[in-house]
């Protein structure tokens, strides 16, 4: 039987190497609304963008899940992605959702992203039609065949129903552009199975906050997180922590955040999220565009009550101060 790519302890090559500067503390950006949802603000996203990389977010993903690709035109995600990318100035890489269920109209966001000046494209398994493995090979191929730019694949099977299977992420990373990949299923035995599919140079990277400290103990390398838009330098703190190799204090913030997780999970994301950023940071709207709906009101509750226990948020305080520092934890 033939020896796994881990088993063999390949070096990783040069664009493995350079796939390390996507890893770290990467903020899932939301997407500000202005007029009821009618368009983007586009100052409060600078704002954000801004407030991200002074409190020591590593990266930012914009129009992503959290930033309600579905609903944005083609028009709205390339600025979104000029605003990010000038706002950030080559402090911290920009990595654009590009992923449908059209490998077409992916070819054609990925390659707008490059000229838009990202830094790479975060591309998820296409929802709904399913396609079978030899599907999901073509489409991740055909995308990365299309530009040149760094590819993260992205799997979340709860949202699109399919999975990308150790066999098919073997062959995708003789693909050189392909450098990493997002795991959203919160599957702890996943990283040590993606390694021994893909080889140790493979960046991997959490999609599921409530693991983020376990998974990078399992080889991950960096969270694409939800909870940063709140509190950035929390999770910067636990993406170092991890890095030194001081995982009882990546523990210690972990457990901090996870009051504050569990009133997340309530409802369907970006929802209590862009409500909780709007009581911490009012410039921002906790505006959704439809099918997406406001929070319940219980929920509203759970998500100021965590606020407040976790970041120290009081009724009527701007937010805009950074939350307290963990440093000490």
């Amino acid at each position: 039987m033939s020896l796994s790519r881990l088993d063999r302890a390949e070096p990783p090559d040069a664009a493995s190497a350079g796939a390390d500067r996507f890893g770290g503390s990467l903020t899932a950006l939301v997407t500000p609304f202005a007029d009821g949802g009618r368009r983007i603000d586009e100052r409060a996203f600078a704002g954000l963008v801004e407030w991200q990389v002074a409190e020591g977010t590593e990266g930012l993903v914009v129009a992503g899940t959290t930033g309600e690709a579905p609903t944005l035109t083609a028009g709205e995600h390339d600025r979104l992605l000029r605003i990010a990318v000038e706002t950030a100035a080559g402090r911290v890489p920009v990595i654009a959702g590009t992923g449908t269920n059209c490998t077409r109209s992916s070819i054609e966001l990925t390659r707008a992203a490059r000229a838009a000046g990202a830094d790479a494209a975060l591309v998820v398994t296409p929802y709904y039609n399913k396609p079978m493995q030899e599907g999901l090979y073509r489409h991740f191929a055909a995308i990365a065949g299309s530009v040149d730019l760094p590819i993260l694949l992205y799997t979340v099977p709860c949202r699109t129903g399919v999975d990308i299977a150790a066999g098919t992420l073997a062959r995708l990373t003789a693909i050189p552009n392909i450098v990493g990949i997002k795991d959203s299923t919160g599957d702890l035995a996943r990283p040590t199975a993606t390694a021994r599919a893909t080889g140790v140079g493979f960046l991997q990277l959490s999609g599921h906050d409530a693991t983020a400290a376990a998974f990078n103990l399992a080889g991950g390398r960096g969270c694409v997180s939800v909870v940063s838009n709140v509190a950035p330098r929390l999770c910067a703190d636990l993406q170092r922590a991890c890095r030194d190799g001081d995982f009882r204090a990546a523990a210690a913030i972990q457990a901090r955040l996870a009051p504050l997780l569990s009133a997340l999970e309530r409802e369907t994301n970006p929802g209590p999220i862009k409500l909780a950023l709007s009581l911490l940071r009012p410039d921002v709207s906790p505006d959704l565009r439809l099918p997406l709906v406001a929070p319940s009101s219980g929920t509203a509750a759970a998500v100021a009550e965590a606020l407040a226990s976790v970041l120290g948020w009081m009724p009527g305080a701007s937010g805009l101060e950074p939350e307290p520092t963990s440093r000490a934890a």
